[in-house]
């Protein structure tokens, strides 16, 4: 049924003896807007050079037009969401295609008696080129890094002041880099505690959290096994993975990895995602950063392939 309204000022209306006349014309019918879709909240996962994947994640909402409303980081994920949040996702993703082993060594800096094998700084001169004096609350969007409080195990998130620093202590992995001295508390890496911050999300009551997990397929359910210590060893005609002689550092680095799976595993079974991305990365090392490309394409690959569900999931929690 039409609304109809008294129209008292159309001159083709008016009589020719001048008085009034009343025509009836119909009123528009109102305007419904659409619901706004919900930006995504998301929560980067730590895991050193299968970090770089981030990027091609990054890439893929960009290009599919799914707005990014906050991040939250560990390690890595830390630094190419801090990146990305200040606008300088394109001089990462050169750096990062950039990086040879060479280069690499390039930009270690080793030290004796400090808190780590590398000092850092050499890193930090890098992001100082394009990150210098910003600081995280004059990012357009709300953005969390999460670090280790090594004194007390405390689960430190960084909110605010320098972005360099939320970003130094999130990837200040123990023993590798020194440890970063910020407010009286002494940081290291975030993926002790929290290796995929879904919960921070959580905790910014944000509709939509997506994670991605880096450290998915690394060790499968890494089941609990029944062992014989007995010293005659037992010949099956395969080579094993503890034939392989395996160094201080590699050693330091297997352990970190599954440290950060089985708590990976754990705090996202107590505060799921929404919907959570697992590149591929099973094959890439924690220390071949020189593999960039091929992480950004899976990171990119992986995220594409769940675009249909990540809209469907938007319009399920607009508002």
């Amino acid at each position: 049924m039409l609304n109809w309204s008294w129209n008292r000022h159309d001159p083709q209306a008016a009589p020719a003896d001048g008085g009034e006349t009343n025509i009836l014309e119909p009123t528009p019918p109102p305007i419904i807007e659409s619901p706004k879709k919900a930006k995504l909240a998301l929560a980067l996962g730590g895991g050193a050079a299968r970090g770089w994947a981030h990027i091609g994640v990054l890439r893929a909402l960009d290009e599919a037009g799914i707005e990014v409303g906050m991040i939250a980081g560990t390690s890595i994920g830390a630094l190419v969401g801090g990146c990305y949040l200040a606008g300088k996702l394109d001089e990462l993703e050169t750096f990062a295609r950039s990086l040879t082993m060479r280069r690499i060594a390039g930009l270690l800096d080793l030290t004796i008696g400090g808190g780590g094998l590398l000092g850092g700084m050499r890193l930090t001169k890098r992001m100082q080129e394009h990150l210098e004096g910003l600081s995280i609350e004059e990012l357009d969007r709300p953005f969390v890094s999460v670090a280790t409080e090594l004194h007390t195990g405390h689960e430190v998130w960084i909110s605010s002041g320098s972005l360099i620093t939320g970003l130094r202590a999130s990837y200040a992995l123990p023993g590798i880099f020194e440890p970063v001295k910020c407010n009286n508390r002494t940081l290291v890496d975030g993926a002790l505690v929290n290796p995929v911050p879904t919960s921070v999300c959580r905790a910014y009551e944000q509709p939509l959290v997506v994670a991605v997990n880096l450290n998915y397929e690394i060790f499968g359910r890494s089941a609990v096994v029944k062992h014989n210590a007995s010293v005659q060893p037992i010949d099956d005609g395969r080579k094993k993975p503890e034939d392989v002689r395996v160094g201080l550092t590699g050693t330091m680095v297997q352990a970190f990895n599954i440290i950060q799976e089985r708590i990976s595993r754990a705090r996202l079974a107590g505060d799921p995602p929404d919907l959570a991305l697992h590149p591929r990365l099973a094959d890439i090392g924690l220390s071949e950063f020189h593999r960039a490309g091929e992480a950004i394409d899976r990171g990119y690959t992986e995220t594409m392939a769940q675009i249909s569900a990540l809209k469907r999931m938007q319009e399920v929690f607009a508002r």
